[in-house]
């Protein structure tokens, strides 16, 4: 068992979540693997931006796009701190404007961020509400519209890029609504976004409340911290202060002057890595009620992290427990218990896990804000496993690839009417099963594949 936590404090002395990890019969290869780490100096590299963490060719690694250039988000906890007092006031304004309702128009990572600290929080006493669309199903933008007072709502449009289809198509729709009821529709709208983008641009023209530009070196699904996260929080009341202490505990505790035998995210890298490899890919969430959200921000992050290059973990979020026996030998458990909230069916079972011998991570947060802490750790705890499988965790090349299929698709429509059909790899007892299924000849078969 690997512990650690509580003992080295942060900014203010603020003590950051224990987090106990249970390797059973693999913990001599993480112990290995942090022996390494601390020899090679890599809690120094990566913060030095050392891309040979990854990629240990110096000549490919140097001409590796998306990675060196993607760390921002280690030291945006600290920079974020300075607005602090602008965040809070224009949390103030929105608030003593009228506005009774937020609501984020976005798509991936950057999204969930603001979902987690809804939920996890709430909104504070006369701070709006915020609700996130990052759905484009017709009825799911058509029920939020009709129940929305245009006159008290806030729109934050937020795209990294700036041109994201669906998140300018959800603009357009609402700005178009907002005007028939407002001779300044720009009031009702914020924007985040890189800075020089087509968005910030837009915004611009249109009058925005307020724009603000976020650090270009963080990508989307590691930016909780950056304003994509923040700027939400702060609307509906989060105290900023308080939230950004917590994060920098947890930045103090992983900086480059702590050996990776004592870092907590670089020891739940190697672990998460080193389970990985020996086929333990299936990361399983668990969570107390209170902070159960955060397993989707999770799932989101180490998935578009970890999975390409035909390797990767596999995070499950939301799965209803079932009992140890009933799992395989593929699963690793993440438990994320909030210390007095209603815990005591998740210890159990938690427990029998362990008994089991089914590797479990087990984190103890000491109060909701201690989320902040959260983000940080399994931001570079997934970078961390990044290097163990030999990815670039910051990359995501098979996104672009399926936008490029997607305008195909759509030309393709476009010009013959119909959609182009495949031709499934095997159709057995009626289900038919599409992709690579290699030799399987049965859905068990091409399941197991």
């Amino acid at each position: 068992m690997v512990t650690n936590g509580n003992g080295k404090k942060g900014d203010d002395a603020m003590k950051i979540p224990k987090q106990e990890i249970f390797l059973g019969n693999y913990d001599l290869a993480v112990e290995a693997r942090l022996n390494a780490w601390a020899e090679e100096d890599v809690a120094r590299r990566i913060w030095d931006r050392d891309a040979t963490v990854w990629i240990p060719n110096p000549a490919e690694a140097a001409n590796t796009p998306e990675l060196t250039n993607r760390l921002g988000w280690l030291t945006i906890p600290q920079e974020m701190r300075a607005e602090v007092a602008t965040l809070t006031a224009f949390a103030a304004e929105v608030r003593d404007a009228g506005f009774k309702e937020v609501v984020l128009l976005g798509m991936g990572g950057s999204s969930l961020a603001p979902e987690v600290m809804m939920s996890i929080f709430g909104n504070a006493p006369d701070y709006p509400v915020l609700s996130v669309l990052d759905s484009t199903n017709p009825e799911a933008v058509q029920l939020l519209a009709d129940r929305l007072d245009m006159a008290h709502t806030l729109f934050l449009v937020a795209s990294k890029s700036g041109g994201t289809v669906e998140t300018m198509s959800f603009f357009k729709y609402f700005f178009h609504r907002v005007s028939e009821i407002s001779d300044t529709p720009g009031d009702h709208f914020i924007a985040i976004t890189d800075p020089g983008s087509k968005l910030q641009s837009l915004a611009e023209e249109k009058g925005f409340r307020r724009i603000f530009s976020s650090p270009p070196e963080v990508g989307g699904r590691y930016s909780a911290l950056t304003y994509f996260g923040l700027v939400p929080a702060a609307l509906i009341g989060v105290n900023m202060d308080k939230l950004l202490k917590h994060a920098m505990a947890m930045v103090d505790a992983c900086d480059e002057s702590v050996s990776a035998l004592k870092n907590p995210a670089l020891i739940l890298g190697a672990a998460l890595g080193e389970l990985a490899l020996a086929a333990r890919d299936k990361l399983t969430f668990l969570a107390s009620p209170a902070i159960t959200p955060f397993s989707v921000w999770a799932e989101q992050l180490i998935a578009e992290s970890t999975g390409k290059r035909k390797t990767g973990i596999l995070p499950v979020a939301n799965e209803p427990l079932t009992t140890p026996e009933r799992y395989g030998s593929d699963r690793v458990f993440a438990y994320l218990r909030l210390a007095g909230d209603d815990n005591d069916l998740l210890d159990k079972e938690i427990e029998s896990l362990k008994l089991a011998g089914h590797p479990v991570i087990e984190i103890t947060l000491n109060d909701r804000y201690d989320i902040a802490q959260e983000f940080f750790r399994w931001e570079l705890a997934t970078a961390a496993a990044g290097a163990v499988l030999s990815i670039n965790p910051f990359d995501q090349p098979n996104v672009e690839e399926a936008k490029v299929k997607a305008r195909e698709l759509m030309a393709a429509y476009q010009e013959t009417g119909e959609l182009p059909t495949d031709t499934p790899a095997l159709v057995d007892d009626g289900v038919a099963v599409f992709g690579d299924a290699g030799e399987a000849t049965s859905v068990a078969a091409a399941l197991a594949h």
